[in-house]
């Protein structure tokens, strides 16, 4: 189905173009920052929406005349940053955690690297003991 070509499409199009420009990935994942041995990437949620309408205007005098508009929204909120220290990644949460869950999954990486360490130290230890034993 071919759409005609109608002032309204145009104010769509127009206001969509323009949303594209505002908003990028570096808007949602910002340009690292690094500081020593560390590094703070930012990311950001992004939420936008637009809206357009128009009519065509009766005329006695066969002359089209349209009235119509667009119109949208963006907010951009940080939320949280990356965090790559010592060869190591997290992500620090800006907001306060809504529920217990939140806080949970936000835990996760903190305690895959502390199992991780045991693991190794466990490892090593059990190496030196064989070493010795012979």
């Amino acid at each position: 189905m071919i759409m005609k070509e109608t002032p309204v499409n145009k104010i769509m199009e127009n206001t969509l173009e323009k949303m594209r420009q505002m908003v990028d990935v570096s808007t949602i994942i910002g340009e690292p920052m690094v500081t020593g041995n560390t590094t703070l990437i930012p990311v950001s949620k992004v939420s936008y929406g637009f809206t357009s309408g128009g009519t065509d205007l009766p005329s006695k005098s066969n002359a089209e005349l349209f009235g119509g508009g667009g119109g949208g929204g963006i907010t951009i909120t940080p939320v949280a940053f990356i965090v790559i220290q010592d060869n190591k990644c997290r992500m620090m949460q800006i907001n306060n955690y809504t529920s217990s869950a939140d806080r949970a999954i936000a835990m996760i990486p903190d305690l895959v690297d502390k199992l991780t360490e045991l693991l190794q130290a466990k490892d090593s230890k059990s190496g030196e003991e064989e070493t010795s034993a012979e």
